[in-house]
């Protein structure tokens, strides 16, 4: 394509929005609230999965050990939990550790209730295991279950359980909602660049009738459908970047403890992919609209 006819694509592109601004601005704003809503449940899943991480990082298998499990035993335990490729963390803790450990978690107020307990400490030693990913920690479990020497396993399946399902919603919601939004998007974007193709349907005809290719009169179309998606995806960024960063600086404030995504990860990362999203959106439902009306 030549440079001059490109700029005769945009200059007609850009001639075509101005004669019908009122329906190119309710077309940008469809793409702007569109993205705008995506990048709302993009932010609250990437926020999720960021907790869920977290709480992850916290799942531990504990194999508490008897008091008179033989060196052997141990050293058997301790050689098949080394050698597991799913285990991130192994950490032998000594009762007296356990002990140190109660102490501290029952706080100053309460040492009475552990006094006489130090002396015949009843807290047995054991391993204190992390896994990769809390889907394999029935594994880990299953593997050592019934090896000799040990006198319980704390596994916390509940829990795993609960992370492993609130992951997999969050994922399917997710998908769910990407696909509507954007077949929302091509349905509106692709009905006004309709409206802009019939209203110029003479001139398309003519142009058919003087040798135009069905290309050179596609063009004009598609690059405008592509400005009005740029249009959209920028003002829905903007308003996406302003409204987390109210929301991240209150939700951070009242929830110190959780890490939520950056506001900034909205200009560094998604404001580019929804940038390319809505040129991508909008020549596509220009292109679909347009077929019909080639056929002259």
């Amino acid at each position: 394509m030549r440079i001059s006819t490109f700029k005769y694509f945009v200059i007609d592109s850009l001639k075509s929005i101005k004669r019908n601004r009122t329906i190119s601005l309710a077309s940008a704003a469809t793409v702007a609230a569109t993205l705008f809503i995506l990048g709302v449940f993009l932010l609250a899943a990437l926020d999720v999965k960021q907790v869920i991480k977290d709480v992850e990082s916290k799942v531990e298998v504990k194999i508490f050990l008897n008091n008179d499990i033989t060196i052997g035993d141990e050293k058997a335990l301790k050689s098949k939990l080394s050698g597991m490729s799913e285990i991130s963390d192994l950490r032998y803790e000594s009762k007296k550790e356990a002990m140190e450990k109660f102490k501290e978690d029952i706080g100053e107020n309460n040492k009475a209730l552990v006094e006489g307990l130090e002396k015949e400490n009843p807290l047995p030693n054991a391993y204190i295991v992390k896994v990769k990913d809390p889907e394999m920690v029935s594994k880990v479990v299953d593997s050592v279950k019934g090896m000799k020497g040990i006198y319980e396993i704390q596994e916390g399946r509940k829990i795993v359980d609960k992370i492993i399902t609130i992951t997999k919603t969050i994922k399917w919601i997710g998908m769910a909602l990407f696909a509507i939004l954007i077949g929302v998007s091509l349905f509106l974007i692709g009905n006004t660049i309709k409206i802009t193709v019939y209203s110029r349907r003479k001139e398309i005809g003519i142009m058919k009738y003087i040798g135009a290719t069905d290309w050179f009169i596609r063009w004009p179309f598609i690059i405008e459908g592509m400005i009005i998606g740029l249009v959209g995806s920028i003002v829905g960024c903007i308003l996406l970047y302003y409204g987390y960063s109210i929301v991240y600086t209150k939700a951070s404030a009242t929830l110190f403890l959780v890490k939520f995504i950056h506001p900034s990860y909205v200009l560094t990362t998604i404001s580019w992919q929804f940038l390319l999203m809505g040129m991508l959106i909008g020549s596509i439902g220009s292109i679909l609209s347009i077929r019909k009306f080639l056929a002259v």
